[in-house]
């Protein structure tokens, strides 16, 4: 039985994994879900009905992202991408939190649900008035990138870490519907763009979006 990831292409968690897969050298199968259809196989999977969920070769299956990224780094220690010591992991959990939680709420969240799901779920037009909310919160978060690159080799210091898969998939997402405003913010572009580079992040500089499509820099790696 191979490895397989339940996602979606514009998920930023199910992003995360996929990186973090292939940040960890492991094989897997690709396996789009609808999530929000609420499809009775993957219920079983996962009664909360999100993705990402991960099944293994042995059959057992692991879903959220946070517990994912913590099962394949204790079960794969090739790698580290939580930090080598107390601290370190310390503080990749907590930038990765602000991601997954802060930054989602306040931005990724209202421009996916309101371009995307929307449309899938054929709920009607975008509210431009939560789009315009995200936009102008994304600035700070922006400016808080910023400060972290300046002072900093990556987001949570020295290594690439999970940090940096969390915010990087968040922006990618944000970046196919040309919502991150790059001209403002020379540092993080240039943090992006390594990221961008890794072989990691190949596959979903290649996702296509039915019904959206990306702008022209979105897989140009020097942008």
């Amino acid at each position: 039985m191979n490895r397989v990831l339940y996602h979606f292409s514009l998920s930023p968690f199910s992003r995360k994994i996929r990186i973090f897969l292939d940040e960890k050298g492991l094989k897997f199968e690709l396996k789009e879900e609808k999530f929000w259809e609420r499809r009775r196989e993957f219920l079983v999977m996962n009664p909360a009905s999100q993705v990402p969920v991960l099944v293994e070769p042995d059959g057992s299956s692991y879903s959220d992202s946070v517990a994912v990224c913590e099962y394949l780094e204790e079960k794969y220690q090739n790698n580290l991408l939580i930090g080598s010591t107390i601290e370190e992991r310390a503080e990749v959990r907590r930038i990765s939190g602000w991601f997954n939680n802060k930054f989602y709420y306040e931005v990724t969240k209202y421009i996916l649900d309101e371009k995307i799901f929307k449309h899938y779920r054929q709920q009607g037009s975008p509210n431009m008035e939560a789009i315009r909310a995200a936009k102008t919160n994304i600035s700070y978060h922006l400016d808080y990138i910023e400060y972290l690159v300046n002072k900093r080799t990556w987001l949570a210091g020295d290594n690439f870490s999970m940090a940096d898969i969390t915010a990087a998939s968040h922006l990618s997402c944000l970046d196919y519907l040309g919502d991150v405003p790059w001209e403002k913010c020379k540092a993080v572009k240039e943090w992006y763009a390594l990221i961008k580079s890794r072989p990691s992040f190949q596959s979903i500089l290649r996702d296509k979006i039915s019904g959206f499509n990306a702008p022209t820099h979105y897989k140009n790696l020097d942008f």
